[in-house]
């Protein structure tokens, strides 16, 4: 008896790679049937889907392999097999973004509450998959403030929202807090995509099968309200919050989600889907499980908050205003599609452009928060001229009429993707926009026997 009570113990705390824990198990049935928790384990032992979500700067791609549509996001598609796509330069040119299918769903959100006006947090947002998903819902008409907390995920973050290539957002790395004290009110809707325990990434990540306990997903919980609490006031009256871990439990999604509902004072919204897609309703919120939908584990719940707004955010006058004295101002306007949407601001040798409707409120998030970037990078001075930043290339604004265009082959688009000198003999000495299959890809400047690489070195493929 003593023996058997011993080795019961031993096992509840114990698992090697691939073998999922006991308690992680245990938990599972409180959701489902022991006959769908088996199915749920044995659709955790094999390989992970591969998906993807097309960039609206193109209209197709071509991967050598067979592709089925997300059915419930209209540019989802998964893939086959996975790709090398650190061997696609179209993939670093921002024409899709290898995201997770079941994340996509945020996009039902948005198409079922939100205008495209609005103004949206993205509270915890690294590495950009749902930000640019909400840039590109948003399109010209609203504003997004992408926030990672991470210092080391919030460059990774903007270099994604970058190659996205819309301008309409704010990439900033603040604490929640910072949100509900500075911005009351402002938010039309915030996303958090808390951190969790990571459940649902399971099969695709076995460093989150040794860091999982009982203990991790309390504190997790315990952290998700602490988040939540934080950045509450940010969201207006009649706002839309959205919750999504890629966790299963119940402890980080169904208690959590009441606790928004009762504490916080939200309306606990339908997502009207399709039953065909496989997805699991919770009490409250949707589930996604692997061995029902395909795509990795996920949990969403929306929510409208109550109350009655205090009135529109008013932006503090400014006591040290933006200088309005821009170099070259009128060389880089012509770079634009659309220069009248676009406010352009100098800060020592860099110059850079966000969209003029907010361009208040922009200036003010300059001010009171660390912006790692806002809007995109336009220019750079270098002593009597300017030469345009890699973020003018991925814009979907980019006037390419206006540069001279070299049109790359695959091997010559890796070689500059890796950062390394060019030589195009019969291309015109200046800046030159390359492309590849007719996609802006980066700029160099060339000098005659060779080209300058201007692809940020940050960025650079190390390996291939």
């Amino acid at each position: 008896m003593v023996i058997c009570k011993f080795f019961c113990t031993f096992a509840r705390n114990f698992w090697i790679v691939g073998m999922l824990p006991i308690d992680f198990i245990e938990n599972l049935h409180e959701q489902l049937s022991s006959v769908e928790v088996q199915q749920l384990c044995q659709a955790l032992e094999t390989t992970p889907i591969t998906s993807i979500r097309l960039n609206d700067k193109i209209d197709c791609l071509t991967f050598d392999c067979d592709t089925e549509e997300v059915p419930w996001h209209e540019d989802g598609y998964y893939l086959s097999r996975r790709p090398q796509f650190t061997l696609d330069p179209l993939f670093h040119a921002g024409c899709y973004y290898v995201q997770e299918a079941s994340s996509m769903f945020v996009g039902e959100v948005l198409n079922q509450y939100l205008k495209h006006d609005s103004i949206v947090l993205d509270l915890c947002a690294a590495p950009g998959g749902k930000s640019t998903l909400i840039s590109q819902f948003l399109g010209n008409e609203g504003l997004l403030v992408s926030n990672e907390v991470v210092r080391q995920r919030v460059f990774v973050l903007s270099e994604n929202i970058q190659k996205w290539g819309n301008g309409n957002t704010v990439v900033t790395h603040n604490p929640a807090a910072d949100f509900g004290n500075k911005l009351p009110e402002l938010f039309d809707c915030i996303l958090v995509d808390a951190p969790c325990s990571g459940e649902g990434m399971f099969r695709k990540d076995e460093g989150a099968i040794a860091e999982w306990s009982m203990k991790n997903v309390q504190e997790c919980a315990e952290r998700q309200c602490d988040i939540l609490d934080d950045v509450w006031d940010a969201l207006k009256p009649g706002g839309i919050l959205i919750y999504s871990t890629c966790t299963f439990n119940r402890e980080e999604n169904e208690k959590n989600a009441q606790w928004i509902a009762d504490e916080l004072g939200a309306e606990i919204l339908p997502i009207a889907h399709d039953p065909q897609w496989g997805i699991t309703e919770g009490k409250p919120g949707y589930h996604f499980y692997p061995h029902k939908t395909k795509g990795e584990g996920f949990y969403l719940c929306a929510f409208r908050k109550s109350g009655v707004a205090k009135g529109a955010f008013r932006i503090p006058k400014q006591k040290n205003p933006v200088s309005e004295t821009v170099e070259f101002k009128d060389i880089m306007q012509s770079w634009l599609l659309h220069p009248d949407q676009w406010t352009i601001r100098q800060q020592d040798r860099f110059v850079v452009a966000y969209p003029a409707k907010y361009k208040q409120l922009i200036e003010y998030l300059n001010s009171q928060f660390i912006c790692i970037s806002t809007g995109f990078g336009i220019g750079e001075l270098r002593g009597k001229t300017v030469v345009p930043q890699h973020a003018m290339a991925m814009l979907k604004d980019l006037n390419t009429k206006v540069f001279n265009k070299v049109e790359l082959t695959l091997d010559q688009a890796l070689s500059y993707l890796r950062c390394e000198a060019l030589s195009l003999p019969n291309a015109v000495a200046g800046v030159l926009l390359l492309t590849y299959e007719n996609v802006p890809l980066g700029f160099v400047k060339n000098v005659g026997n060779h080209c300058n690489n201007l692809y940020p070195k940050e960025w650079r493929i190390r390996k291939l």
